[in-house]
């Protein structure tokens, strides 16, 4: 058995893209879109993925119901997507920069999560051991929940 990818709904496909290929520098390696079945598929990979072939590595498809006409509610039977990233420091900064709320911030120089536009939740962690501590990360709060 392999695994394949995970699906997300979206609402605002525009908004998931900014999020999923801007923020955390995933890209789309191809797209399907039905007209008979009123949707778009987009399947996103790592950029060290990207690299290889079809389905040799995992990847998430973005499913855009044309005809959805409100957000999607989330539940937590879904847990989280997990990215390692070469420095969470830059990547949260980076983030923040975006308008993303860091909700878990990095205060261990390891972990941090944020969520999607569609309240997808997001884990970071440094690839690695973990970053030293350092300002404004180590002392600030989380806030929401992820």
């Amino acid at each position: 058995m392999k695994f394949l990818h995970s699906m997300l709904r979206v609402f605002d496909l525009e908004r998931s893209l900014s999020f999923f290929c801007e923020g955390l520098d995933l890209v789309e390696v191809r797209r399907r879109d039905s007209e008979q079945g009123r949707f778009t598929l987009i399947f996103l990979r790592t950029a060290e993925d990207a690299k290889l072939e079809d389905h040799d590595a995992p990847e998430i498809e973005l499913t855009d119901n044309w005809d959805e006409e409100a957000p999607y509610t989330s539940g937590r039977n879904f847990g989280h997507l997990a990215f390692e990233v070469e420095d969470i420091y830059q990547k949260c900064t980076h983030l923040q920069k975006m308008g993303i709320t860091i909700l878990r911030p990095p205060r261990d120089g390891r972990m941090a999560f944020i969520k999607s536009p569609d309240g997808i939740s997001v884990e970071l962690l440094q690839r690695g051991p973990a970053l030293e501590l350092c300002e404004p990360w180590a002392s600030m709060p989380s806030t929401g929940s992820w």
